[in-house]
């Protein structure tokens, strides 16, 4: 049984696919919400996409927790209705469509306010609704690209930019969506009215990039160059084992700490490190005196004298080595879950831990149509209605 997480009572339409938007609807449905995913007669894109087991894959599974599975043919009026029905009950309705999709659909803000005026109505797009860009074709990596992101990734030695290999502008937006849509749940508990939210990645991207990535550009005809003010350097050694760990020291205690740990008590007093400013300042040469001391070690010994002298300090894990990471497992934050379907499920648990309104992520994603009866009859739909729009092609179901 699902668990009372602090947005139980809290009806949401999901129009999305691929990730921002179903990461973002699955987030409220791990805190509570029933999330309610309207999907084409052929399901969405990342139900095609992965390692497949008993018709689900993994792309789809890791998106899509926490909510019901109903499918609608939204290019028949009839599947529109059905849909509208369904707006009716809702408090949130969350798409990603292209701009312009929804207003050709009758559904834009402006009409899904005529059904129910209080709707929380988010509108999830690459790059707004206006501008060159507006109505083009969007992926991350279009994003890492305009956003800077790249731009910080650009190799030092090189200067080629490059990509994130991760979806971070998809996901970054889901999260902001989510945090978004939660204010304004609270908005609309205190004065009643609900709202549009608008949100673009691109807009997301810039944004979350700007404290450490863009902050020389801050005071306007005083700009520095960006590169210089961030964090920047890759902070990754290897040791004499051939392993690989990062550390990094800011403070002028972590800084004695990395000497004390390296064994160089004689860098303390040399002026190019004395000083926090003196280490930015010849940070290139410092990574690689740090480097070439580190190599000298093997990666648990060394690991444990940083660790000793509170150095921040981590060993680079792989993906299926942090599987047994002693922190990861401490933290819980891999959970199992059977299914009869599925057998045994590995997955992160969502990562708020509540006091009073527990939730977890045990309701996997759902089949395609999985509840699409159970969500008709919610609304009125009688059996032979449902076996009519079943027979039609306006729904389909598994049961």
């Amino acid at each position: 049984m699902k668990n009372k997480g602090p947005l139980t009572g809290i009806k949401v339409i999901d129009l999305t696919a691929m990730i921002s938007g179903p990461v973002c609807t699955m987030m409220l449905g791990d805190q509570g919400a029933d999330v309610i995913k309207v999907e084409p007669l052929t399901g969405e894109l990342t139900r095609k996409v992965g390692k497949t087991k008993n018709g689900m894959t993994t792309s789809f599974l890791c998106a899509n927790r926490s909510k019901r599975s109903i499918t609608l043919n939204l290019k028949d009026h009839k599947g529109i209705n059905v849909l509208k029905k369904l707006i009716k009950k809702a408090d949130v309705l969350v798409q990603n469509f292209r701009p312009g999709t929804m207003k050709r659909m009758g559904l834009n803000y402006e009409e899904v306010k005529k059904i129910n005026k209080e709707i929380i109505y988010a509108s999830i797009s690459g790059f707004g609704e206006k501008g060159p860009y507006a109505n083009q074709r969007v992926y991350d990596p279009v994003i890492q690209a305009l956003s800077g992101l790249a731009d910080i990734q650009r190799d030092q030695k090189t200067n080629f930019p490059k990509m994130v290999r991760t979806i971070i502008p998809d996901k970054t937006t889901g999260l902001a969506a989510a945090q978004a849509i939660s204010s304004a749940l609270f908005y609309k508990e205190r004065y009643g009215t609900g709202q549009h939210i608008k949100l673009a990645m691109l807009d997301v991207m810039v944004a979350y990039l700007w404290p450490e990535g863009s902050a020389s550009l801050s005071f306007l005809g005083e700009e520095g160059d960006p590169s210089d003010g961030q964090m920047g350097l890759d902070l990754v050694f290897e040791t004499k084992d051939n392993r690989y760990i990062t550390a990094g020291a800011v403070t002028d205690k972590e800084w004695l700490g990395m000497c004390e740990a390296l064994g160089r008590k004689d860098l303390l007093n040399d002026k190019r490190f004395n000083t926090p400013r003196a280490r930015f300042e010849n940070k290139t040469e410092r990574r690689l005196l740090v480097s070439l001391e580190i190599k000298k070690h093997n990666s648990k010994e060394i690991l444990m004298k940083l660790h000793k002298n509170q150095v921040p300090s981590a060993p680079i894990l792989s993906r299926t080595e942090l599987l047994e990471n002693e922190q990861i497992i401490e933290n819980k934050i891999i959970e199992f879950h059977d299914s009869e379907i599925f057998g045994t499920i590995r997955s992160p648990r969502p990562a708020p831990i509540y006091s009073n309104s527990p939730i977890n992520g045990e309701q996997l994603a759902p089949l395609l149509g999985e509840n699409s009866k159970e969500i008709l009859k919610e609304i009125d739909y009688n059996d032979e209605e449902i076996d009519n729009l079943i027979k039609n092609n306006i729904t389909s179901s598994i049961n």
